[in-house]
C-alpha cells in the first residue's frame, strides 16, 4: 500500500482576500475554477490546458495555498475540487462575480477537459 501524501490546505479563516484574487489573477487559473465550477473533483490527468504539465502543477499549487482549491492524492493519482462553500463563507459572492465576469470576458475559456469539454 502506498501512503498518502496529505497537502497543506489554509482553514477558511486564513485565506485572504489578497491571496485569493492574487491566485486568480492568471487566465489560466482562471480556466481551471471554471471547469472545476461543476462541483466535481477531477484528476490531473483529466485537465487540459496550454501550458507543460509542470506549469499546470505550478498553477493548480498556487490555487491551493491560497485555499480556492482542495487537492488530495490517492496512490500516485492527484486530484482537485473547488473550495466553493469556504470561499462562499469567507468572501460571499466573490466567486460568482468572477466566473460570470470570465464567462463574458471569455477569460480561461482555453483551459478545459480531456474529454473536450471546457468550464462552465
Amino acid at each position: 500500500m502506498v501512503a498518502m501524501k496529505h497537502a497543506q490546505h489554509p482553514d477558511p479563516g486564513e485565506m485572504t482576500l489578497i491571496g485569493v484574487m492574487a491566485a486568480l489573477s492568471d487566465p489560466i487559473r482562471v480556466g481551471l475554477v471554471r471547469v472545476l465550477a461543476d462541483g466535481l473533483e477531477r484528476g490531473w490527468g483529466e485537465l487540459r490546458a496550454p501550458v507543460a504539465k509542470s506549469t499546470l502543477s505550478h498553477h493548480l499549487r498556487v490555487l491551493r495555498d491560497a485555499g480556492v482549491t482542495r487537492t488530495r492524492q490517492e496512490g500516485t493519482r492527484c486530484f482537485v475540487e473547488l473550495r466553493r462553500s469556504d470561499l462562499e463563507a469567507r468572501f460571499p459572492g466573490l466567486l460568482n462575480a468572477v466566473l460570470d465576469a470570465a464567462i463574458n470576458d471569455h477569460v480561461g475559456a482555453q483551459v478545459g477537459l480531456s474529454d473536450g469539454s471546457t468550464g462552465a
